[in-house]
């Protein structure tokens, strides 16, 4: 096992495990408001159907590492050392009774909801016994054409084992009675689907009965299933899809090639232990006791459902059915000023620092920033760190344009960012091929910083320009997740970026930042004695006050100084999207701190910190959230907002309008559940509709 961080502090618990709530119930308390836009009938249709499946993929996400993770602790017999107290089969316990419930709610709001609501649009989900003669008719034609060369049944038997699932394929168990050609009497067989047949099918023209008409591959699958079995009964065909540990482990000090090591454990990702069975509703006794028993697992992880096994598969639909009517209206992201006409980005930056505030303002001036800089004569060096970024990225591409026009650049990759490890590994393979300097950062630390550093020559001198981010380097996600990002020449700023990457390609003593706090060294300490400030202004009589935004808040001894910063009279807010451990509105305890989640059209990825700090406000924007593995197993940067004006700006964009939201807002309760803020008759705010509307430009 991998040695314990040495930054890490010793926790010492002061609190009753009663003052903090558990992770991974948190979690599906999170997915229950991801559902409950689902659920919204003011959400347009589609929007609602993208939500259901969002919560499908949350949850696959959640069983591969959390549940995974939790199994392995039981099955090592190891006791909880978590601060809420509760064993590891406790936890599952409740997990596992909490993910039924949710799953179930799913199924019930697809049902009963949302595909009746898209038949009645146009958008049909057509069942076996709704199909018509012609439809029936060019669907056996579309199986024997597409599917059945493609398909390969294994008939259970002593040379035939139980075959190896890929995690969370689409396979199907059928029961058959009867003889084969070889006389085997075979109870059973197992049909994979290949990937490379669609999960949904649109209907021709002239087949269908409107634009929008779709089967599902199972239904054509369940129907002449018999073809695969000729002179067989079958007695039954049932859907099923198994989740395996999909976290990967590499003993990272104990290797000398990441890289290679990463490459090797990949492909067993498909063929980890399973964790959760879903099967359809319909399947029999003694097919689910069979299928449990072959993945060995238990009731509790068997979940049975009326529909697809993978809701996932419907999250292209709302794109493919041309129907914006029924989704959220489109928009083009806003541009500042200063930037709408400039042809050269590093005259901008030089008059004063730029503030982008994605998704509502555009990601553009980023890619333009690495752009301008690749191409630039005058620009000698290009240093960028690489979290995620996707198969096809502008970004990478400009890197490597940049390595072919002589540049220096240096990528710090992140190989070990979890289910980007092979788009990572084969950009660094790109990278290297022209002669660009590749690192993998610090073993046992995950390098999730965002920052580029461009080294320019300007009058006979070196200077440096900076980018700083919240968010990935992904043009996607930058039109789907809030964040900010901090375009600068900040000698400062951009002195402190400089060591941190002299840190992560070399080697040396920590050396001491100016302005930005660093994890794992002094991020932890930094938000305590900030913490600690406010907790002394507070106590002298002064004004406090502390307003955090961030995804999740799981860190021991962060919570305990919330709690005593409440105790001591501080008005505490936090915005935090996800899971969070820390109870608000506990007598004596934490009855000045509220805790909210905003769910919406947009996905809350921003981290921003703020200390009233006495007449001279601290705002801070950062790439980590109040978590251990931020804190102590990751490279993470946290940045002042020096300017003045843009320090206005991201309180007035990024705190305010969440702290006044009464339409995607939910309150935490102290036993960690939420309500959903109710208006009344107080005008409507939600704060993502607000921002959309004040800096973007329309569709």
């Amino acid at each position: 096992m991998a040695k314990k961080p040495p930054f890490e502090p010793k926790r010492v618990a002061r609190l009753s495990p009663e003052h903090f709530l558990n992770r991974e119930l948190q979690a599906l308390e999170f997915n229950r408001r991801v559902l409950a836009q689902a659920e919204d009938k003011s959400v347009p249709l589609l929007e609602r159907l993208r939500f259901l499946c969002i919560v499908s993929s949350n949850l696959d996400e959640f069983f591969e590492i959390r549940v995974s993770g939790m199994k392995e602790q039981i099955k090592l017999g190891s006791a909880s050392a978590e601060p809420d107290g509760l064993s590891p089969p406790d936890v599952f316990a409740r997990v596992a009774a909490a993910a039924h419930a949710v799953v179930d709610r799913q199924y019930e709001l697809l049902n009963g909801e949302i595909l009746p609501a898209l038949a009645k649009e146009g958008i049909r989900f057509i069942r076996r016994g709704q199909w018509n003669a012609a439809q029936q008719e060019w669907i056996k034609g579309y199986f024997f054409r597409e599917m059945m060369p493609v398909l390969t049944p294994i008939g259970l038997d002593p040379a035939h084992p139980f075959p190896r699932v890929f995690n969370k394929s689409l396979n199907f168990a059928v029961e058959l009675e009867g003889r084969d050609a070889f006389g085997r009497d075979s109870r059973a067989a197992i049909v994979q689907a290949p990937r490379v047949l669609p999960r949904v099918i649109r209907l021709p023209k002239g087949v269908a009965q409107g634009d929008n008409d779709y089967i599902f591959l199972t239904s054509v699958l369940h129907k002449h299933v018999g073809e695969l079995f000729s002179g067989m009964n079958v007695l039954g065909c049932y859907q099923f899809r198994v989740t395996r540990n999909s976290d990967l482990f590499v003993e990272e000090e104990e290797v000398k090639d990441l890289r290679k090591a990463l490459q090797g454990e990949l492909p067993q990702r498909h063929f980890g232990d399973a964790v959760r069975l879903e099967v359809a509703d319909n399947m029999s006794e003694s097919m689910k006791g069979f299928l449990l028993g072959q993945f060995g697992l238990e009731e509790a992880d068997l979940y049975q459902v009326n529909g697809p096994v993978n809701l996932v598969r419907l999250m292209s639909i709302p794109d493919e059915v041309n129907r914006p009517d029924l989704m959220d209206p489109p928009f083009n992201p806003g541009v500042p000023k200063a930037l709408a006409k400039a042809e050269d980005l590093f005259e901008v930056i030089r008059k004063g620092d730029v503030l982008l505030h994605r998704p509502y303002q555009s990601f553009a001036p980023v890619v333009e920033f690495i752009q301008q800089a690749a191409r630039d004569p005058q620009v000698v060096a290009i240093k960028q760190t690489v979290y995620r970024t996707g198969t096809d990225s502008v970004i990478m591409k400009t890197l490597i344009e940049a390595a072919r026009n002589g540049k220096e650049v240096t990528v710090v990759v992140e190989l070990m960012a979890r289910f980007d490890e092979e788009a990572n590994i084969n950009w660094a393979a790109k990278l290297e091929e022209v002669g660009a300097h590749v690192v993998y950062g610090v073993v046992g630390h995950k390098t999730h910083a965002k920052m580029v550093m461009v080294v320019r020559r300007e009058e006979g001198r070196l200077v440096r320009y900076c980018h700083l981010g919240t968010g990935n380097y992904h043009p996607r996600t930058a039109r789907l997740y809030t964040d900010f990002d901090l375009l600068t020449c900040s000698e400062a700023i951009c002195g402190d970026v400089n060591e941190v990457f002299q840190q992560l390609t070399g080697l040396g003593k920590m050396t001491k930042l100016k302005h930005v706090w660093q994890a794992p060294f002094t991020l932890h300490s930094k938000v305590l004695e900030a913490i600690e400030n406010e907790i002394k202004h507070a106590k002298a009589g002064k004004p406090a006050r502390i307003v955090a935004k961030m995804n999740a808040l799981l860190e021991p001894l962060v919570i305990e100084a919330l709690y005593k910063a409440s105790q001591a009279g501080v008005k505490i807010d936090l915005i935090v999207r996800g899971v969070c451990a820390l109870r608000p509105g506990v007598p004596k305890i934490s009855e000045n701190i509220r805790v909210r989640s905003v769910i919406g059209r947009f996905l809350e990825h921003t981290r921003i910190f703020h200390f009233r700090n006495g007449a001279e406000p601290l705002v801070m924007l950062s790439s980590a959230d109040w978590m251990d593995r931020n804190f102590f197993r990751r490279i993470e940067l946290c940045f002042p907002i020096l300017d003045k004006k843009l320090r206005a700006r991201v309180m007035n964009e990024g705190l305010a309008p969440y702290l006044e939201d009464n339409t995607h807002a939910w309150e935490m309760r102290p036993d960690g559940t939420y309500a959903r803020k109710r208006r009344g008759k107080v005008a409507a705010h939600s704060a993502q509709d607000e921002l959309l509307g004040k800096m973007t430009r329309g569709g």
